[in-house]
């Protein structure tokens, strides 16, 4: 708007539009598989329709198509796709290199590599699981193996303790379809539904699943129990309930840490530190002295509060659901020196109702978070 004219001495008004941020997305997945994009170049495609995967990518004999039909039929709106050169390891490796340039992925899913080995899916589930760590901002949903053998769905979950995964079992049927699909796809759209319906700290949990005739095999509440110990990572299962339909039963991780052990905690936690990472990064370089620390401190202390205020953190004050704490005490001598500002964050997430504490560190290279 232009600036008002004033007609007489005194105080004009000049009337600003701020530039709206730009929205931290979450429930993104990027899905790797085997198919071949109809171009030439070999890049990460964008899609926001079913119909895209048919627009850009040649038709599979995998799970791939399978599974970006489901996460769209169950309330995904974006998603990415990577084609895999074939279902090796090393072509795994590269794909998932070659995503780390996707800024709104938070959620990984790889369908095809089901076509393998149990041991040759288990080691290339143990390379996504390292990757999502590394990354510090991504989730994997994983497939558990096509078995209703309880022995070897525990040694599948034994062998992928990760707080950044969890495994989901049965398989689907659906329609036009020979043959059971890994339930990954439908999966990560229930996530991308619950984010917009509650947000990343509501539990992506019974909830029924679109586009489902029916699962592989059944489990009881007693075989889910034993896949779910306590103090251990859990199998989250399909199950179906009369007149309920088929829902996703479980909101466990792979991780064997109790405070890490529900999927809608540790999504709170990442989201945390993608937030951290994009609003906080015009801070470094900052000279690290206290100008710098009230500051960080002011931007996490209101971000901690509007998570509060949305029901993602216990607690009928602000006080009681966190804490942020960045002065010369987080911030010694020695750490200033090798040119690091840290700062404190304590939140008491809904689920487990214990503080949870983690680490914003800054350095040249960006913000991590501990």
């Amino acid at each position: 708007m232009p600036t008002l004219e004033p007609k007489i001495p005194g105080v004009s008004l000049n009337y600003v539009v701020p530039t709206p941020e730009a929205e931290l997305l979450t429930g993104v997945p990027v899905f790797f598989g085997l198919t071949t994009l109809k171009t030439d170049i070999n890049e990460a495609k964008r899609l926001t329709l079913a119909t895209h995967f048919q627009q850009y990518f040649e038709q599979t004999t995998g799970y791939l198509a399978d599974a970006i039909a489901g996460f769209f039929e169950n309330g995904g709106r974006l998603c990415y796709v990577i084609a895999l050169a074939d279902n090796t390891l090393d072509a795994l490796q590269a794909g998932l290199e070659a995503s780390e340039i996707l800024e709104n992925v938070d959620l990984v899913c790889v369908p095809d590599i089901m076509l393998n080995s149990d041991g040759e899916v288990i080691k290339m589930q143990q390379t996504i699981l390292e990757h999502c760590e590394r990354m510090g901002d991504r989730f994997a949903i994983l497939d558990a193996l096509n078995s209703g053998d309880l022995i070897v769905l525990n040694q599948q979950r034994l062998k992928l303790a990760s707080r950044n995964g969890a495994l989901y079992a049965p398989w689907l049927k659906v329609e036009n379809r020979s043959v059971d699909i890994p339930p990954c796809g439908h999966i990560a759209g229930i996530y991308a539904s619950c984010d917009r319906a509650v947000g990343v700290h509501g539990a992506p949990a019974n909830i029924p699943l679109a586009g489902v005739l029916d699962i592989s095999f059944s489990l009881t509440a007693t075989e889910q129990e034993q896949l779910n110990p306590i103090a251990s990572g859990g199998v989250n299962c399909i199950r179906s309930f009369p007149a309920r339909g088929m829902r996703v039963w479980g909101v466990r991780t792979l991780s064997p840490i109790l405070e890490w052990q529900y999927v809608n905690v540790r999504r709170l936690f990442l989201t945390f530190g993608r937030w951290a990472n994009r609003n906080l990064a015009n801070t470094v370089f900052e000279p690290n002295t206290f100008p710098l620390w009230v500051r960080l401190q002011r931007e996490l202390s209101v971000y901690c509060e509007s998570l509060w205020r949305q029901g993602a953190l216990q607690g009928g004050l602000p006080q009681e659901a966190f804490y942020v704490k960045c002065d010369a005490e987080t911030n010694p001598p020695e750490n200033r020196e090798i040119g690091q500002v840290v700062a404190e964050v304590g939140l008491a997430p809904t689920i487990p109702g214990e503080f949870i504490q983690l680490l914003l560190v800054q350095s040249s290279t960006g913000i991590s978070v501990v």
